[in-house]
């Protein structure tokens, strides 16, 4: 009974992203198109820092699986930010644009550009990404001052995340 609810939520949220729209924001350029789309699990990690005397949460880094459609563990997402595939390829980005979906329950909606890619296997064309479909991921509420400096904090989060080739 669990492996039928796990499967059926897993079929829903693949049919929830058949659905989403991407906002014009954060489209990727004309003449590129989707070549995966993963649904990511894991944590924002966060460290506590000081800049000009202030104290705030600082995104240090993601650490996310990456799972197909089936349920299945696809790749990992990690600092830098990077995205490896089973296979063994992967890409770093940058943030080129951000858009709050759902300010004050979960992270912002992106597009990255790939800077640099590793392999020769699905993520070596890989040129840009959307992160969509956010759940979570916020900063800490809790406090961050001179006791916390340096303390990390992980928060979880969940994503979709489509990848997009020529």
């Amino acid at each position: 009974m669990i492996k039928k609810t796990l499967i059926l939520s897993l079929m829903l949220q693949g049919a929830a992203f058949a659905s989403t729209r991407i906002p014009e924001q954060i489209q990727p350029p004309a003449g590129y198109h989707p070549v995966l789309t993963v649904h990511a699990k894991g944590d924002q990690i966060y460290q506590c820092s000081a800049k000009q005397g202030e104290y705030s949460w600082q995104t240090l880094a993601p650490d996310a699986k990456l799972f197909d459609g089936q349920g299945n563990i696809v790749g990992n997402h990690s600092a830098g930010p990077l995205w490896e595939y089973k296979e063994g390829s992967r890409v770093v980005g940058k943030v080129l644009k951000k858009i709050d979906v759902a300010p004050g329950s979960a992270i912002s909606w992106l597009l990255v550009e790939v800077v640099s890619h590793k392999g020769d296997g699905l993520f070596a064309n890989v040129s840009f990404i959307n992160r969509i479909n956010t759940q979570g991921g916020l900063a800490p509420a809790s406090a961050c001052n001179a006791n916390h400096l340096g303390s990390e904090k992980r928060v979880a989060y969940t994503a979709d995340y489509v990848f997009y080739g020529k």
